[in-house]
Formats: C-alpha cells, sequence, structure tokens
C-alpha cells in the first residue's frame, strides 16, 4: 500500500495519531504499520535505523553525555466497531486512539522533526505488548539485541492522561485449589463439594485490606480479586475439584518471591500454585533527565497502577516513567478516544524537554 505518514502528517501529532490509527494492527498482524515506520525513519538522515521481527528502532548518536527512550507498542487490541478512526469535536475516536497510537504519534513526530535533540535518543516503535510477554518485541529485543536497549532513562508512551505515572505495579496470577469427595447429588451427604469449600477462599479475598504504599512520593494501592473459577463434573455430581483463579497487583517495593509469600500466607491451608508473576518498577525518579523531564511537564507525578514495560528497562537498571495523552481508563473500550487537545499539549511537553537549549 502507499504509505499514508507523509511529511505533511509527519509533522502534526495530531494527523499523524489518526493515520497510525486508521493502520489496522491488531496483535501478530503489525506488518504493515511497521513497514510504514521503517521506511519513514530509514529516510530521516540523523537517525540510524534496526529492525527485529516487526520492532523497529531507531536512534540518534550525537556524542551526547545521556542517551533516552521513547518507547510505544504498535499493536492495539482486537478491532470492537471501532475502526478506522472518526472525529467528533476535540475528540479522536478509534482502536489505539488512546492506547497508544497517539503516544506513538509523538515519538515518530520527533524522530523525523528534531534533528539536534538536548540527549542522543533511541526510538521504539514494537510490536505485541497487549499479548502474553513472548511476543513482546522489547522482550524479543532484550534477547536479540539488548545493546539497543541501554540507555540512562526511558519513557513509555503509554495513556496516562497527561500525567507522569512513575514505575509501575507487580503482578502474580495463581490458582488456588479445593477438593472434595465425588457423589451422587440427590445423596450429597456422602459427598464433600469441593465448590462449597472454594467459599472461604472467596471470603478471604473479600475480607482482604488492599495495602498503600507510598514510595518517592507515589502512592500504590495494591489488589487481590478471583478472576475466574472453574469447578463441577455434571448437573448431577458433588464436584470434587474447583479451582480459583486469582491476580495480585503488588507494590514495586515487594520482589515477586516476597508477593508470592504473602499470597501463600493469604491462602493457608490452600493448595496455591503460581501460574505467572512479573516484577514492578521503582518510580525512577532520580535519574536527571527524569528531573528534567517532570520540570517541562510542570506536575506531580502519581503511582502507576498497572504493569507496564517500564518494568523491563527498571530490570536493566535503567530509570523509567510512563506519559502520554490517552485517558487510560478508555484502554480496550469501544468507545475509545483521545482528545486533541492532550496531544497537542504532549507533544509540546516532549518537545520543550528534548529540544536544545
Amino acid at each position: 500500500m502507499e504509505n499514508p505518514l507523509t511529511p505533511e502528517v509527519l509533522a502534526d501529532p495530531v494527523a499523524l495519531t489518526r493515520a497510525l490509527v486508521d493502520i489496522e494492527s491488531v496483535s501478530l498482524n503489525e506488518k504493515a504499520i511497521a513497514d510504514c515506520v521503517e521506511e519513514v525513519l530509514r529516510g530521516v538522515p540523523h537517525l540510524t535505523t534496526y529492525r527485529h521481527g516487526n520492532t523497529v528502532m531507531a536512534r540518534t548518536d550525537l556524542g551526547r553525555d545521556q542517551r533516552v527512550v521513547l518507547a510505544g507498542h504498535l499493536d492495539t487490541v482486537p478491532l470492537n466497531n471501532n475502526f478506522p478512526s472518526s472525529m467528533r469535536g476535540d475528540l479522536m475516536y478509534g482502536c489505539g486512539t488512546s492506547d497508544m497510537k497517539s503516544g506513538v504519534a509523538y515519538a515518530l513526530h520527533l524522530a523525523v522533526t528534531l534533528p539536534d535533540p538536548r540527549y542522543d535518543v533511541t526510538y521504539f516503535f514494537y510490536e505485541a505488548e497487549e499479548i502474553e510477554s513472548r511476543y513482546n518485541g522489547l522482550f524479543l529485543v532484550a534477547e536479540a539485541h539488548p545493546e539497543w536497549l541501554e540507555a540512562d532513562f526511558a519513557v513509555l508512551l503509554e495513556p496516562t492522561y497527561g500525567i507522569v505515572e512513575a514505575g509501575c505495579q507487580g503482578t502474580m496470577r495463581s490458582v488456588v485449589t479445593t477438593t472434595g469427595v465425588r457423589a451422587h447429588s440427590a445423596r450429597s451427604w456422602h459427598g464433600v463439594n469441593a465448590i462449597h469449600a472454594a467459599g472461604e477462599v472467596l471470603d478471604r479475598l473479600a475480607r482482604y485490606e488492599a495495602r498503600r504504599v507510598t514510595i518517592d512520593g507515589c502512592d500504590y494501592r495494591e489488589g487481590m480479586n478471583a478472576v475466574r473459577i472453574h469447578g463441577g463434573v455434571a448437573g448431577n455430581v458433588v464436584p470434587d475439584h474447583c479451582e480459583v483463579e486469582v491476580n495480585y497487583r503488588f507494590a514495586p517495593d515487594r520482589t515477586p518471591a516476597e508477593a508470592e509469600a504473602h499470597l501463600r500466607e493469604v491462602f493457608a491451608g490452600f493448595e496455591v500454585r503460581v501460574t505467572d508473576s512479573a516484577a514492578g518498577a521503582p518510580p525512577g525518579l532520580e535519574a536527571a533527565p527524569a528531573r528534567e523531564f517532570l520540570a517541562a511537564v510542570g506536575a506531580a507525578p502519581i503511582g502507576k497502577l498497572g504493569w507496564t514495560d517500564v518494568a523491563r528497562f527498571a530490570a536493566m537498571g535503567i530509570p523509567a516513567l510512563n506519559f502520554g495523552p490517552g485517558d487510560p481508563n478508555l484502554a480496550h473500550h469501544p468507545d475509545e478516544h483521545v482528545e486533541i487537545s492532550k496531544i497537542r499539549d504532549g507533544a509540546a511537553t516532549l518537545h520543550r524537554w528534548l529540544a536544545s537549549a
């Protein structure tokens, strides 16, 4: 197809957002949008561009003392009668408008229009953030080309509604199992109902008091919730097995090992199997580029309630923050949209931060 990312579009973050939204890129179908982005970046003389799979990386090499990363994922969740984009007043609707093609537009606009930034900049446009980690473009780059990720500070252009969201929570998925004895439901006293036994698991969750933690002035509220229940054999059988899936979001002052220990304490007496976990990330506010970025934003940061790829950078010792124009409450929503004014304000903030004095 003809590349819709023309010079006129690249010069305007709003027009660029809409052009990116109108390139369908549901997870694992990012080739078309990656091709368009790569073509643009390879034509920019002040950038060196590489590609791994459907992740495109471009970087300046100006000999600056520090390097920063701007990173945004190209993929979206599945379409939901919200493609292509549409405009209603100051709002742009469409799949990916908030999460996070408006953030991607920031990075691509700056990559093309800012040849002399105050830091060396690495721009990442990566695949498959919305699905399992094994497909994630940053994960795959970390395995194949870890040197691409080296930096002093990173900004993930996730939807934050124009506020800096620092660090992120860790996440853990687990299965709590109850067991019983099968019996005919007409003579249920001969058995033990595993689903009934799961009531205690649910009661503990209902009574659970979420911990609140403040780190570097940023508040993180933990959460532990049942997200799915599996059990039952047939309509006339007392079940002997039930599984309650539990998702635990923990503050970044806890390691996954500490989070697992707490989870097992909460469900003492039950079989607990952890199926997936990812560490959180501390706020990352002390790096000099981070302080200068916060000054450019002009508002106090808040803690990120959720997991993002800032954790991948934190694991490498690189402080990272989240910042983007979209409303995180609209991410994955059929009515997903972004405010035009937020796109323009955020683009101006990033330019103010990165432009040479």
